[in-house]
């Protein structure tokens, strides 16, 4: 579906990501494996605390109007998104990391670009892990729908907002391995997912980059249909304000977190492509999770005692969430198994825009309720999932969680360079998330897509982005 303008700055949905990264390209590709695969940027390095990265431009690369792209281009395309006057929704990840004017063009082919704390895995925030950040000419000024500027292996031919887009090879791609196998391609926008369904089930389109498992069940089991399956970091928070009764007591929280049966929900909502949650964002996907902390399960009994011990008694509490996907499903398992501890939930569900309201503290039910349930994408790196929404200064913390102990130990593990030290301080990021329980992580879900069955050489990521230079047909 497509949700607003095709704009590199302002992009906040995967069909415009999905979009973008067709003729748009990014200094490097996040894989589905995690892995970073060079693109307009042959190389990169820190220096001895991470505090400055060097990136090597690649050569000979041209945008699609035949301007060769330069170091300068990638500089003012990374200030571009770290400029506040912008309105980049990049800046959800650039603002504690980079300020205006923070990359440089040091040579033909060398960027420098300065943090405002060092950051180990800052190549991945500049990476096709960021949605708005492929590199465009340095004089971009706007409107690109009118001709998908990058420098990418597909060019626009025509484009029909909220209907489709079509595009040619470009004959110009500096990468020789990966010119595209077919002359054309086409993205068709569907508004519901029931059509965007039928469409792969009836032949009118070859390929669907993402579907939930709640509408796009009958995919699963039809032989018809070869399913797409990538581990990914995406999943739902479930926010309690630690700032307020009841959750203002942890034991209230820990107790609502030992009333949800993680495995069920796996097994109803996820059909079983999805992973366990153990409340942090440290996803088993990511290497650096450390995967022998114990795992929180259903215990009833012990959510009572806690109760009992925090004198909570008859609580009832409003829990507000959106129309979409398959939260209002997990809603209503929260509110049963809730019951099991005389723990009384009422539903507000609402649309998406009434309950992210103006995306501010103050306006918002998202960050203003004292318990609410809202979507998270994938990314290649946890960074941004353990600052905004949980950071004393997160600027998505709808928990209002405030912790100098958990603030210390994030500065910590985003300055790391190696992965025994991030592997070492999230462990300790783990326990005291467990312990403090601000928000409920249930489950981290698959990202599933899907294709008829005489089609090959599809590459997707956790993300939502999709590489269609190997994609052909079989037989």
């Amino acid at each position: 579906m497509q949700a607003g303008a095709i704009d590199p700055v302002t992009v906040n949905f995967e069909a415009g990501l999905t979009v973008l990264g067709q003729s748009g390209e990014y200094l490097a590709w996040s894989d589905k494996n995690l892995e970073l695969q060079p693109r307009i940027a042959e190389s990169w390095k820190p220096n001895g605390d991470a505090s400055v990265w060097t990136f090597k431009i690649r050569q000979g690369v041209k945008f699609h109007d035949g301007t060769p792209l330069t170091a300068e281009d990638v500089a003012a395309s990374i200030n571009l998104h770290a400029d506040p006057d912008n309105g980049s929704n990049a800046l959800s990840v650039f603002g504690p990391v980079l300020k205006k004017g923070a990359a440089q063009a040091t040579d033909d082919q060398t960027v420098k670009v300065e943090l405002e704390a060092p950051n180990g895995n800052f190549p991945y925030l500049v990476s096709s892990d960021n949605y708005n950040l492929i590199i465009l000419p340095k004089t971009y000024d706007g409107d690109w729908e009118k001709t998908f500027i990058g420098t990418g292996p597909w060019k626009l031919d025509k484009y029909t907002p909220e209907v489709s887009v079509t595009y040619t090879k470009n004959p110009d791609y500096w990468d020789t391995s990966r010119q595209p196998i077919a002359d054309t391609s086409e993205i068709t926008f569907y508004a519901e997912e029931p059509a965007k369904v039928l469409g792969l089930q009836g032949g009118e389109v070859d390929i669907i980059n993402n579907f939930s498992v709640v509408g796009g069940k009958a995919l699963l089991t039809d032989p018809t249909i070869l399913v797409l399956e990538v581990e990914s970091s995406a999943h739902r928070q479930i926010h309690m304000r630690t700032d307020m009764p009841p959750f203002n007591d942890k034991r209230v929280r820990q107790a609502m977190a030992l009333l949800i049966d993680r495995d069920a929900l796996v097994a109803g909502l996820w059909e079983d492509k999805a992973s366990l949650g153990n409340d942090s964002p440290l996803a088993p996907v990511f290497p650096s999770t450390d995967t022998s902390v114990e795992q929180r399960v259903l215990d009833v009994a012990q959510a009572k005692q806690l109760l009992a011990d925090a004198g909570a008694e008859n609580i009832e509490v409003e829990l507000r969430l959106w129309d979409g996907f398959e939260m209002p499903d997990l809603a209503a398992v929260i509110k049963n198994q809730a019951q099991a501890a005389d723990i009384s939930v009422q539903l507000n569900v609402t649309d998406a825009g009434t309950y992210y309201g103006d995306a501010v503290f103050g306006k918002s039910p998202w960050l203003d309720s004292s318990f609410g349930i809202t979507e998270y994408g994938h990314r290649g790196v946890p960074n941004v999932l353990l600052d905004a929404p949980l950071t004393s200064k997160g600027v998505w913390n709808s928990a209002h969680f405030k912790n100098k102990t958990y603030d210390g130990l994030v500065a910590d593990y985003v300055a790391a360079l190696d992965l025994q030290t991030q592997k070492k301080t999230s462990s300790k990021i783990q326990e005291l998330l467990l312990d403090e329980v601000p928000i409920i992580f249930a489950y981290f879900y698959f990202h599933l897509g899907a294709t008829k069955e005489n089609v090959t050489g599809v590459e997707k990521t956790g993300m939502g982005h999709i590489d269609l230079t190997k994609t052909g047909f079989t037989g």
